[in-house]
């Protein structure tokens, strides 16, 4: 059957939801593209475990939607939510910490999806790297949603981070590391997630089998 992961991840939606957006992963010159593309954004938004997999379904719309009409009506609408919402990341930060750290998710989910011509986005590079440092920043260090979140993002994207532009890559690092040293509040669970992921950065964006144990025999499920 087609599309049956795509299909259960929308299953959260109402049924008219559901038969909008299964309709735009198969037709999506059948129906309005930008009402899609809100009701993706404001989902992920408030919805961490679909942020993780929404930018599957917006692959599938991208790549349906150039199948048919070589347009890019869905991506332009995509990438103006998304600097909408960046505009005003701090004051989210602020007011709903979980909605902050569900569009860090998502925007870095696009990331990993969305290509032209096999290379990462453009668009996305500053603000996604803007994001990260900001968890980065002290008091993220501190919050353990904030923390496991940077951790997350850097497993997946960093080596493509790394790849288009690497001074940004070693100032997020630096940070880190001063966030290692000089943080005297930092969590014992927080520690050992930044003594991860720099070990992970140092060995080429993977961990031998001996860190591997370690650090995971030290994280709970």
């Amino acid at each position: 059957m087609e599309n049956t992961a795509d299909d259960y991840r929308i299953q959260s939606f109402d049924l008219d939801v559901q038969m909008l957006l299964k309709t735009a992963l198969k037709d999506p010159s059948s129906v309005n593209l930008e009402k899609v593309s809100n009701i993706i954004v404001d989902q992920s938004l408030k919805d961490r475990v679909f942020s993780k997999e929404a930018g599957r379904i917006c692959f599938t719309i991208v790549q349906a939607e150039a199948k048919q009409s070589n347009g890019i009506v869905f991506r332009r609408n995509l990438l103006t939510r998304l600097q909408q919402e960046f505009n005003k990341r701090e004051e989210t930060r602020q007011h709903s910490p979980r909605e902050w750290v569900c569009y860090v998710t998502f925007i870095c989910n696009i990331f990993d999806y969305l290509k032209v011509n096999n290379m990462p986005m453009v668009a996305l590079i500053h603000p996604v790297f803007d994001c990260l440092t900001r968890l980065a920043q002290p008091d993220a260090l501190e919050n353990e949603e904030e923390m496991d979140c940077l951790v997350l993002q850097l497993h997946r994207i960093g080596e493509q981070l790394e790849k288009v532009n690497c001074p940004r890559m070693n100032d997020l690092f630096f940070l880190l590391r001063d966030g290692l040293l000089l943080q005297d509040r930092l969590p014992s669970m927080s520690r050992l997630l930044l003594l991860e992921i720099l070990e992970f950065r140092a060995g080429g964006w993977m961990l031998s089998n001996t860190a591997h144990k370690y650090y995971y025999s030290e994280i709970p499920d």
